[in-house]
């Protein structure tokens, strides 16, 4: 990978996840995230469950993944409705999907339930040929139980974790990705999410060791603007 001050925006665009998952989202706004993802080269759209056949037949034919969430934003729901979520998207066309963990479980110290909860998910995504991304929502952890949450999501097969949902305060963090990176090591991937806002900020983030991006402001970085809102 190239060190971070050379990556340009058109390598920038490759590792972002152009996002949309505001729960107003209409179909006109979906489809014009496909189109600046095609666009622009970004490595994904990632979506609420609701649009992902939407976003699948408007990006047929592009090199765009569709991604998309389960149990968003909170991780509160049982296990089995989980699996249920995550691979219903797998059926309707997801490529990959980032699921939140249970944080209470996180916080609750209960590795077993995290380790449970993350692998049946994960056999879910798998057995559709699909990528899972695990959410751990760094801003309500301590380090400790960032830690935690990421040797889980190792022990139980995830492909990902990722920082933050972006609906529940907080974002990414340089400290926070260079920690998951350090816990996970280099052959799990790691997910930027909240609060990336320009290019600046992108290549602070894959310096740290992010090897994705998830920004609803994916346009604005690699065009050299300034995006807004908490995603």
């Amino acid at each position: 990978m190239p060190s971070e001050p050379h990556l340009s925006p058109a390598d920038i665009a490759g590792f972002i996840d152009h996002t949309l998952l505001k729960p107003t989202a209409s179909e006109a706004e979906i489809l014009q995230l496909c189109s600046e993802a095609i666009e622009h080269g970004f490595k994904s759209v990632c979506v609420n469950p609701r649009w992902v056949k939407t976003a699948h037949k408007a990006l047929r034919g592009s090199n765009v993944l569709t991604c998309a969430v389960a149990a968003f934003p909170l991780g509160a729901t049982p296990t089995d409705v989980k699996v249920y979520e995550a691979r219903g998207a797998t059926l309707d066309g997801a490529d990959e999907v980032d699921m939140v963990i249970d944080i209470a479980a996180v916080q609750a110290n209960d590795r077993g339930a995290l380790v449970d909860d993350i692998r049946a998910v994960a056999e879910a995504v798998h057995g559709s040929s699909s990528i899972l991304k695990v959410i751990i929502e760094t801003a309500l952890l301590t380090d400790d139980q960032k830690v935690l949450a990421c040797e889980a999501a190792v022990e139980a097969g995830a492909d990902f974790v990722k920082t933050s949902t972006g609906f529940n305060g907080g974002g990414a963090t340089i400290e926070d990705v260079a920690l998951m990176r350090k816990t996970v090591g280099p052959h799990l991937g790691v997910k930027a999410s909240g609060g990336v806002r320009t290019l600046a900020d992108a290549r602070a983030m894959i310096a740290a060791g992010a090897n994705r991006i998830g920004a609803s402001s994916g346009v604005a970085i690699v065009t050299g603007g300034s995006g807004s809102g908490s995603y």
